[in-house]
């Protein structure tokens, strides 16, 4: 059970990681790198626990192709709003199967990442909606931030 959950959240952090490249508003594209993090974070401790039980760590699967229609705005959108859906399935599909454990400890460590899970799907449905305090409010002094995030990490 656990190999099959940590195979459905790396196809999640995979998707994420694919729809951040088109993601260009600093707010957001920030929002999925925090998401991002904190999913690597999630599959560090199931993979852990896996391989403590003396099983395999499922291997990455190939990044999706998830190449939106549009630009800016347009293309952000979609990616949202598909992400919002896919993390509320992930959780309807989980929370029985990890409410029915045995073991306390791997039940409420799926049980955080499931909440964490519910508070990606708020970030993105508030990145719907044009919201840009995703993570928290600037201050006053900084402004308004101009430009955009580049698609590729590296330029040479």
């Amino acid at each position: 059970m656990l190999q099959e959950f940590y195979r459905e959240k790396l196809t999640s952090v995979l998707r994420h990681e694919a729809a951040a490249v088109y993601v260009a508003q600093y707010d957001a594209n920030n929002t999925y790198q925090y998401i991002i993090n904190r999913e690597d974070t999630q599959l560090s401790w199931v993979a852990r626990t896996i391989v403590e039980l003396g099983g395999e760590v499922p291997t990455a699967a190939a990044a999706p192709d998830r190449k939106p229609s549009g630009k800016g705005t347009a293309a952000a959108t979609p990616l949202f709003d598909e992400d919002a859906r896919e993390s509320a399935s992930f959780v309807e599909r989980w929370k029985p199967k990890v409410e029915a454990m045995d073991n306390a400890r791997h039940r409420g460590m799926l049980r955080v990442i499931l909440g964490e899970t519910l508070e990606q799907q708020r970030f993105f449905q508030q990145a719907s909606a044009g919201r840009l305090d995703l993570l928290g409010r600037r201050t006053e002094c900084v402004g308004k931030l101009e430009g955009t995030v580049m698609p590729t990490r590296w330029v040479e």
